[in-house]
């Protein structure tokens, strides 16, 4: 079989797949269980991962509640990867969707509803 895309792009998918099911199935705390995981960046070494999130809220809650999990998120992945190591995971809260949200307000209140 050849591969058509990096080995870091599959790791990626495959974190971002464990990452959400340990959310919704293992993960007690409720601040937490409301995370999505939108995309999953490993680095081309594999020792590094950038995990972007949103939330219906993102508060200091949500960041400790990360903080907490990280080496319970590491030690599962570690026993459901077929991989020598796991990357450090790096969590960022994706804005884009906010941000979106805003620039399409501006628009409404500056252009003219259509007819």
């Amino acid at each position: 079989m050849v591969k058509d895309y990096p080995r870091s792009d599959r790791i990626s998918q495959q974190i971002k797949k464990e990452l959400a099911n340990l959310l919704q199935t293992e993960i007690k705390d409720p601040a937490l269980r409301m995370l999505t995981i939108l995309d999953v960046e490993v680095s081309p070494c594999l020792k590094h991962a950038k995990v972007f999130f949103i939330s219906s809220e993102y508060n200091e809650a949500i960041v400790q509640g990360i903080n907490r999990s990280l080496p319970f998120f590491r030690s599962q992945l570690a026993k459901r990867m077929a991989t020598r190591g796991i990357p450090k995971l790096h969590f960022f809260y994706d804005k884009t969707i906010d941000e979106s949200t805003k620039i399409s307000k501006l628009l409404d209140s500056v252009l003219p509803p259509e007819k």
